[in-house]
């Protein structure tokens, strides 16, 4: 499982104009569900990126999570962070979860952030066709792959 975590002052997902969701100060998170992956990948995820110290505490130091800061999170799904571009110009996509695996999985996980603590959660739609905006704030972005964390 992949995250790419961006700390952002503001985030939304709109689907045909419609904003689906939408979020102030917090972290907008890209997840890529693998073929393979399961509840044990996103509970090592659910247990890091809630409470990863990328917000400034008074001193301007990274000191604090975003269930410290009462953040919000946009969590979005996107099996292109499964691509495979080792040959080719053309990405392979089939290291990623099948649809319905990754779903139950991107679902898992956001019930998790949820449970966390997290103050508001919102998502995008899963398999459409999105369009993600973001106030990227630092800029601060961290890329976690389960694969490197259960090293």
């Amino acid at each position: 499982m992949k995250a790419v975590i961006q700390r952002v002052l503001s985030s939304n997902v709109k689907i045909n104009g419609e904003t689906v969701g939408e979020i102030g100060k917090g972290l907008l998170i890209l997840l890529g569900v693998a073929d393979g992956d399961s509840g044990a990948q996103a509970d090592i995820l659910l247990k890091k990126i809630p409470y990863l110290r990328i917000f400034e505490d008074e001193n301007g130091k990274m000191n604090l999570s975003c269930v410290d800061i009462g953040g919000e999170i946009l969590a979005v799904s996107q099996f292109t962070l499964c691509a495979d571009c080792a040959h080719g110009r053309r990405p392979s996509f089939t290291s990623a979860a099948p649809p319905q695996e990754a779903n139950a999985l991107y679902e898992y996980f956001v019930e998790g952030l949820k449970k966390a603590g997290v103050k508001k959660v919102e998502t995008g739609r899963f398999g459409a066709d999105m369009k993600v905006s973001l106030v990227n704030d630092g800029p601060v972005t961290i890329i976690l792959d389960t694969d490197n964390l259960l090293r």
